[in-house]
């Protein structure tokens, strides 16, 4: 006997995309999609959006073919945020929508690129990959003829840049300068939390990334299944699953126990999310951004187990020596390519060096950082190759 059609009352505490704030710049709206399907709609089109697929999330991307990449690890993100908003009575458009967007930032070589830019630009006014992917969609795609960035809703915007909380205590920071700027043109409440949706794909990327480092690693060969089985949270679930099913291989154990992980973080995302809504009588999107704390969130007990969960990853899968081995490789070339391309801009392909002319050091530091942070992970490789090893042009 069929189910009826899964349905979930709209939470009266959820986004109406119809009552939208609007954009900066004025535009008819679609015939056809809500405002922030289309802002979803405009960020899966960018030249940025493209370009994770060959980001690192943990493993370089020419590592292998089955790790995650900036592209995929964002798509399970939206899958995430877009069934927790559903389940919720949220806006899935929108909680897709900014999950969709939270990385266009990223460098290449992941956190270790944004180290080695972090350093790069400490005396330039330096280098946040939140507000890259901020200055992303509001500067550096360029695909319209009467504006820069892609005009996304304020919804968005707000989503993007505040998704994880409040950030007037990083105002002060010379890399969040661009963000304060727009804020005094624009405001976005940065002393605020965001809407709901946005809180949901801030948990959605933490339920993700977590779920997925542990399939990565145990595929990479860097911890193994019998390890797993005395950290929290997925040691339990490792546990049921080969008491249950002993028949099962370890590549179908280990990736039933990261299904089972994922739900059990989700069903706590819900839980404990309805029983803070229930307690502060929110009543709509204004109150959810009147709180002072966030209302979607893990319970205090998931919490301290995604902790020593992240505790045994640091040590055995992002301090591994291959890892290590890895990063140190990837800072120097984008540092190599940074001194480089600040010292001799002529060098830069025609548009970037054109868009280094006429600017302080400061403004063509920030040029080679644009150029450095948009490249692909295998495109720096050969970028490097070209400009340090003369035996490429043969």
């Amino acid at each position: 006997m069929s189910q009826a059609p899964y349905f979930v009352p709209r939470a009266p505490y959820a986004e109406d995309p119809f009552k939208s704030k609007g954009r900066r710049f004025q535009e008819d709206e679609s015939r056809t999609r809500t405002p922030f399907a289309r802002d979803r709609d405009r960020i899966i089109h960018t030249s940025a959006f493209r370009r994770l697929k060959e980001k690192t999330q943990v493993f370089v991307a020419h590592e292998g073919d089955n790790f995650r990449t900036r592209l995929t690890h964002s798509l399970e993100v939206a899958q995430v945020a877009r069934s927790l908003a559903t389940a919720l009575g949220l806006d899935s458009d929108l909680a897709e929508t900014i999950a969709l967007g939270h990385d266009l930032g990223h460098p290449p070589f992941g956190h270790a690129g944004e180290d080695e830019l972090e350093i790069q630009m400490r005396d330039y006014g330096g280098f946040d990959h939140n507000v890259q992917t901020f200055r992303v969609v509001t500067e550096l795609e360029h695909r319209y003829p009467d504006f820069l960035g892609l005009n996304l809703t304020w919804e968005t915007l707000e989503g993007i840049i505040k998704h994880n909380g409040p950030v007037t205590n990083k105002l002060g920071k010379p890399s969040w300068k661009a963000i304060q700027r727009y804020d005094n043109d624009y405001g976005l409440g940065l002393d605020t939390w965001a809407s709901a949706e946005a809180q949901v794909a801030a948990l959605a990327d933490d339920i993700a990334y977590n779920n997925h480092d542990v399939d990565d690693g145990v595929t990479a060969g860097l911890f193994t299944l019998d390890e797993l089985m005395d950290v929290p949270l997925i040691g339990p679930i490792l546990y049921a699953v080969k008491s249950e099913r002993p028949d099962l291989d370890p590549r179908l154990t280990h990736l039933e126990a990261v299904r089972r992980m994922i739900g059990a973080m989700v069903d706590d995302v819900m839980g404990e999310t309805l029983q803070r809504a229930a307690a502060t009588g929110v009543s709509s999107a204004d109150d959810v951004r009147a709180l002072d704390h966030a209302l979607v969130a893990f319970s205090p007990d998931m919490a301290e187990d995604l902790a020593r969960l992240r505790a045994f990853l640091y040590e055995r899968m992002y301090r591994h020596w291959r890892v290590n081995r890895t990063r140190s490789q990837a800072r120097r070339i984008l540092g190599e390519m940074f001194a480089l391309f600040l010292k001799e801009p002529e060098v830069l392909p025609t548009v970037w060096f054109a868009k280094s002319q006429n600017r302080d050091e400061a403004g063509r530091a920030r040029v080679v950082c644009d150029y450095i942070a948009g490249m692909t992970d295998r495109f720096a490789i050969e970028e490097h190759r070209k400009l340090f090893h003369l035996d490429v042009w043969n």
